[in-house]
């Protein structure tokens, strides 16, 4: 059982996501950001970095961020993280269609390409993992796409190979739009992903 830590600037929307809600049983601390740069980060496995993280924040601590992955453990970004800070993320800014749904023979573009691994065998399904879309990324080889657009581009994919830990990224942000009171599927979406992180085969 993986001790997850996230890693929290103030946000009202991530406070109800991760200290309030039923999803606060899977956090083993939230670690206020002004702090993080101070914080003994060892005895955690898991490091989440929420969206929509205060961005000057953040920087102040993307050191901090990669030192704890190259120990080996697992950084997960909910997006977008667009600033140039992820390891060869390779952000692609798209706008938002927040109502394709409505549209004749509706089809969100998104394509389940981790049909076996873990996450989606046993957590969750991409309807689960379907709202909508902020941008997407362009890993480099060696990476692992699980969910991406009908033109291949990320949405949600697990970088192995760029530093010494693992980094699961993806520009779905869950924690935004429970915390804020909507969007159903990212309720479901939190009720496999964040039992996965804790336990599921990473």
């Amino acid at each position: 059982m993986r001790k997850i830590a996230v890693m929290y600037s103030g946000s009202s929307q991530h406070w109800r996501t991760y200290k309030t809600s039923e999803f606060a049983q899977y956090i083993d601390q939230l670690i206020p950001a002004r702090q993080l740069e101070e914080e003994n980060l060892e005895a955690f496995d898991v490091l989440i970095i929420p969206s929509q993280t205060h961005t000057g924040l953040l920087d102040r601590n993307i050191q901090k961020i990669h030192d704890f992955a190259n120990t080996g453990k697992v950084v997960v970004t909910f997006g977008p993280q667009h600033r140039d800070w992820l390891p060869m993320h390779n952000w692609e800014f798209r706008p938002t269609n927040f109502w394709w749904w409505l549209e004749p023979n509706a089809d969100s573009g998104l394509r389940l390409l981790g049909t076996a691994h873990d996450l989606f065998t046993n957590y969750i399904t991409l309807e689960d993992a379907t709202w909508h879309q902020h941008g997407v990324y362009w890993p480099n080889e060696g990476c692992e796409v699980l969910v991406a657009t009908d033109d291949g581009g990320a949405v949600l994919y697990i970088d192995r190979v760029n530093t010494n830990g693992v980094w699961v990224n993806t520009t779905l942000d869950p924690d935004f739009h429970f915390g804020s009171y909507f969007m159903p599927a990212t309720e479901r979406f939190l009720r496999g992903f964040l039992p996965w992180l804790k336990n599921g085969q990473l």
